[in-house]
């Protein structure tokens, strides 16, 4: 699995056309996978795709809250384009989600979650990203089961939101789900960006790899 970057929208190739959970097939209008750039220090993680996103084909895009994500990460140097852009110019950033297809009556399961894992992990391992920015709870958690030595049901997203985690390799920077988010958790978002990880070489976290 080679990275393409002449492509945002799903660069490493991944299947479109998974069928891992049959009962997802046809209930989803499309697979969405990950969207930017393959060089990226900064990788967010969702839930999975929104309708807004699934419509776009690009996580973290269309009304609510991807528009305010995208807002967010323009704010802070990532996203060069409009907050409702369906293909959004990034860079240093990478949009990606736990699970790639949208039901549209229900959340995923846990074991949709699991099937999903190697696109997530392949994306992590290839990306090989300094700043992991959990978006809501549950990716927070499933995060954490890999990534740090504390027991997942030790982190809330309320209470970890515009916090850094030290993880195994990188940091975690949660982020409370967008439609959930007051304007001044946005602001906390915002500057615990700016002052504690963009105002420092957060690039000691690891040695990074070459690329």
């Amino acid at each position: 699995m080679d990275a393409n970057q002449q492509e945002l929208r799903n660069p490493f190739g991944m299947d479109t056309a998974c069928e891992n959970c049959p009962e997802l097939c046809d209930a989803r209008e499309r697979v969405v996978h990950g969207y930017g750039d393959v060089g990226a220090e900064f990788l967010v993680v969702g839930t999975g795709p929104t309708a807004a996103a699934e419509a776009n084909g690009v996580p973290f895009t269309g009304s609510g809250s991807g528009e305010r994500v995208q807002s967010i990460f323009a704010d802070l140097g990532f996203v060069r384009s409009a907050p409702d852009a369906a293909e959004p110019d990034v860079q240093n950033v990478f949009f990606t989600s736990l699970t790639r297809c949208r039901h549209p009556e229900r959340e995923p399961t846990d074991r949709e979650v699991d099937t999903c894992e190697p696109f997530l992990n392949a994306e992590i391992r290839m990306i090989n990203p300094q700043i992991i920015v959990p978006v809501g709870d549950r990716p927070l958690r499933e995060l954490a089961v890999e990534y740090t030595t504390r027991r997942p049901d030790s982190f809330d997203v309320d209470a970890e939101h515009a916090t850094t985690i030290r993880g195994r390799g990188f940091e975690l920077v949660p982020m409370k789900e967008p439609t959930e988010m007051t304007d001044a958790e946005a602001d906390a978002f915002r500057e615990h960006m700016r002052e504690s990880v963009l105002n420092r070489d957060y690039r000691q976290t690891k040695g990074r790899q070459s690329r």
